[in-house]
């Protein structure tokens, strides 16, 4: 019996069309696997499975999931997230240039990027929020200093203007769910938070506009909220707004507070990769 598999052009492209038949043939598919996206058994012969190509700078990994969590496609991430997400599967490293085919892969949970000389570090909360009744999954971004445009030198924080320009909007009321903003998606991979991927409007494979310096956990509640929903908001404010706050009803008070000062703009954002 032929796997039922979902291989996108992307990842066709990727891989060749003769690894992809292959696939779809059942010659290199596994029977079995944990789904890369909610960590939950699946089985390629009896329920529809998306291919996952996570591609970094020299080497890719063909991971799957329930096609009922992602779509199959193409996700670009570094090379060092890569190699830390097959560590963390298999034990062991996968050389430069290889085809893994064999991966599967938060109370408030302060994350950080590594910053570039002379930039601001883009902190990152994750935690769940309270709408209507019901929980939603929620990312906090807030620099530890000010934001400039690229190019500028003078003072100022462009972070929120920056954002809005990219489709974010301002929160009035926080009780609200934003709006999706298409293109975005949040990647969760190995039950760990990876990036948040900002679309290529020229149709380009998405890259990450905020990316964890290694992968880090997301608590069971956050990804199981994440999964069931298979969306994210994701809220920003400048630098000062929020702060680290260690409990998810604090957070709330100060994502309230900031979009009462006019401070907070926000998006939803689907599951993307993992």
């Amino acid at each position: 019996m032929s796997p039922l598999l979902d291989v996108s052009d992307d990842v066709r492209a990727e891989i060749g069309d003769e690894e992809a038949d292959r696939l779809l043939a059942g010659q290199n598919a596994p029977g079995s696997y944990d789904c890369t996206s909610c960590r939950t058994p699946g089985h390629t012969e009896q329920e529809r499975t998306s291919t996952v190509l996570f591609v970094g700078g020299e080497t890719a990994v063909l991971a799957f999931a329930h096609a009922s969590c992602i779509p199959s496609q193409v996700v670009s991430v570094s090379e060092d997230q890569l190699r830390g997400a097959v560590r963390s599967i298999t034990g062991e490293s996968v050389p430069p240039g290889a085809r893994d085919t064999s991966a599967s892969p938060t109370a408030p949970a302060p994350l950080s990027v590594e910053p570039a000389p002379g930039q601001a570090v883009l902190g990152v909360t994750c935690g769940q929020i309270l709408i209507d009744d019901e929980l939603y999954p929620a990312i906090v971004v807030e620099p530890t200093g000010a934001i400039v445009r690229p190019g500028s030198t003078g003072p100022g924080d462009d972070f929120l203007p920056l954002l809005i320009e990219a489709g974010f909007l301002p929160v009035t009321d926080v009780a609200r769910a934003p709006a999706i903003l298409p293109g975005w998606s949040v990647l969760l991979a190995v039950g760990r938070l990876h990036a948040v991927l900002q679309g290529d409007p020229s149709g380009g494979r998405p890259s990450a506009w905020w990316q964890a310096h290694q992968p880090l956990p997301v608590t069971d509640g956050w990804r199981a909220t994440a999964n069931q929903r298979n969306t994210v908001f994701v809220y920003a404010a400048p630098a000062g707004s929020i702060g680290q706050q260690p409990r998810e009803d604090l957070l709330r008070e100060a994502l309230e507070k900031a979009a009462a000062g006019g401070l907070l703009v926000a998006a939803a954002m689907p599951l993307a990769g993992t």
